[in-house]
């Protein structure tokens, strides 16, 4: 399949552009406080690069699960599944192939693109055929939202989610250090040295996780953690400012948790540490291996559906 770009704009400028393949987002053109356009997302110039140069997930569409499952194993009634393994002992982000870096069936409306893949039964080791349908819209009130579907003909883990590098400056800063993040969020799931959570639901209050109010990321952590959201529906999870450009983001979402990653382990050769920052919304890593987690299993005749939305302003 070739490449194909798709670019959704709006009245006020703002502009995404799309490729089918990861469904990766490689460009987000908005204005800062004096109106000067400029590309907020991390990435690579063209969008071949995305399939020849190994990279961080920068701006991918991530599945069949996403975030870490320890050891690439689980159970599911009854049957030990083993994944494909690619981070460490772990397996991260759908594995070795995962949405990420396929090509997707993709269809433009207007403002809104469609987007289809079709994954095989024990495709990176994971059961059943499953069909995902994704959409990104860009409306008139700056939000892109993206709303996810799934349906399977074997039960299986499913968590879908954004992997898009957020720099607010347009990279007139090298690094997010200087963001200011704020989470709605009393908790956080506790992880291990390999990232992967222990099974521990931990209070964030008196600890460096607690961004209940706004905070300078570089005044905290490396952060790489998911944070365990307040309420049920769609919600505010989490906000972030640059305060020098004046841009200013929120995100909304209808999954329990977010990952917050501060682009720690950003290498140097294209981006430095910490040169953006992504904000993933999520069910929490490894669910199928612990109970006491929201689940994340899709049966035959349920649908998966899933709804976050990034709304873009000044300040």
């Amino acid at each position: 399949m070739e490449f194909k770009n798709h670019i959704l704009k709006n009245s006020a400028g703002t502009e995404i552009h799309v490729t089918n393949f990861g469904g990766i987002i490689t460009k987000i053109l908005t204005r800062d406080r004096n109106g000067k356009s400029g590309n907020i997302v991390l990435g690579f110039p063209h969008s071949e690069d995305y399939q020849k140069i190994d990279h961080p997930y920068f701006g991918a569409l991530i599945g069949r699960y996403g975030n870490r499952i320890a050891r690439g194993k689980f159970t599911l009634d009854g049957k030990i599944y083993q994944l494909a393994v690619n981070n460490g002992p772990n397996a991260l982000h759908g594995g070795l192939r995962g949405f990420d870096k396929v090509f997707w069936d993709t269809h433009q409306t207007g403002n809104k693109i469609t987007l289809t893949y079709q994954s095989q039964d024990g495709e990176e080791g994971y059961p059943g055929n499953l069909k995902t349908i994704v959409t990104y819209e860009l409306t008139e009130n700056d939000e892109w939202r993206i709303d996810y579907e799934a349906e399977t003909d074997k039960a299986t883990p499913i968590n879908l989610t954004q992997h898009s590098y957020f720099n607010l400056s347009a990279g007139k800063n090298p690094t997010i250090l200087d963001h200011v993040v704020q989470i709605f969020a009393d908790a956080f799931t506790e992880v291990d040295d390999d990232l992967t959570p222990t099974g521990k639901i931990l209070s964030v209050h008196g600890t460096a996780m607690d961004l209940t109010q706004p905070k300078r990321v570089g005044d905290g952590i490396a952060y790489d953690h998911n944070w365990v959201l307040k309420g049920s529906g769609l919600k505010l999870a989490a906000t972030v400012r640059d305060q020098d450009s004046g841009r200013a983001m929120q995100v909304f979402t209808t999954e329990p948790g977010i990952q917050f990653y501060a682009g720690n382990f950003l290498d140097g050769k294209l981006y430095p540490k910490n040169g953006g920052l992504c904000l993933e919304t999520q069910h929490f890593p490894d669910s199928p291996n612990h109970p006491n987690f929201p689940d994340t299993i899709l049966r035959p005749g349920k649908k998966y559906r899933s709804t976050s939305i990034y709304k873009f302003g000044v300040e």
